[in-house]
């Protein structure tokens, strides 16, 4: 589908749409109304097509945001977009996708996460400690693990929602990828209490982290 014009597109996301879809996704602070499964199909039969991509970018709908992201060449947006793309994220999934499918495979990737941590806007800062799990869980060389600790510690007790979940995630993959660690990210998560009484399904792992840490490691000797 070389060259699918975006109405032909936005037309297509509108039959898709499921108000039963839009109305769970709401409670979580997102507003897209199409099935993600249904959304990733889409994305698999357009096929890669970055100037439809930046085109439904500029819709500022949820859904075709989240298509965008599927479709485009993560290594052809200069730096300055997606900085401007990361600030126009309305909701945590469009805001999630970027970051995991666009900004971390792009050249910018490292850049953008240094600037993005000390950004005034919690949503920005939170992308930059999205981008910084990311290094810990993969390429920690040249981080400073301590010195994130300490500003977790610090931190994250007091930080808006979205912000305090990214370091949230970080402190809990520091403990569990880097054993001399450990024991300090599970001491700071006891002390702090995030997300101590955070409602999680049976069968599901308690984003708390001295339990979150603690099954993943028991899960890793067990094998």
């Amino acid at each position: 589908m070389a060259g699918t014009a975006v109405a032909e597109v936005m037309a297509e996301l509108a039959g898709l749409e499921d108000p039963k879809a839009r109305e769970v996704n709401e409670k979580r602070g997102d507003d897209h109304a199409v099935n993600l499964g249904k959304l990733r199909a889409l994305a698999k039969r357009l096929k890669t097509q970055q100037d439809l991509a930046r085109e439904l970018w500029k819709t500022d709908d949820s859904s075709a945001r989240l298509l965008a992201t599927l479709v485009c060449r993560p290594k052809e947006f200069e730096r300055d977009e997606l900085d401007a793309m990361l600030r126009e994220s309305r909701t945590p999934k469009v805001q999630d996708w970027l970051v995991n499918y666009v900004v971390k495979k792009s050249p910018h990737a490292e850049e953008l996460r240094l600037a993005w941590l000390d950004d005034a806007d919690p949503v920005v800062a939170s992308a930059g400690w999205a981008l910084t799990t990311e290094r810990v869980m993969r390429r920690p060389d040249g981080l400073d693990l301590g010195k994130l600790l300490d500003v977790i510690e610090a931190e994250m007790k007091d930080a808006p929602d979205r912000l305090q979940w990214a370091m949230n995630d970080c402190l809990g993959n520091i403990g569990i990828k880097h054993e001399e660690h450990r024991a300090r990210a599970i001491e700071i998560g006891e002390r702090l209490e995030v997300l101590k009484d955070y409602p999680t399904p049976p069968n599901c792992t308690s984003p708390f982290v001295p339990i979150w840490i603690n099954e993943v490691v028991g899960r890793k000797k067990g094998k």
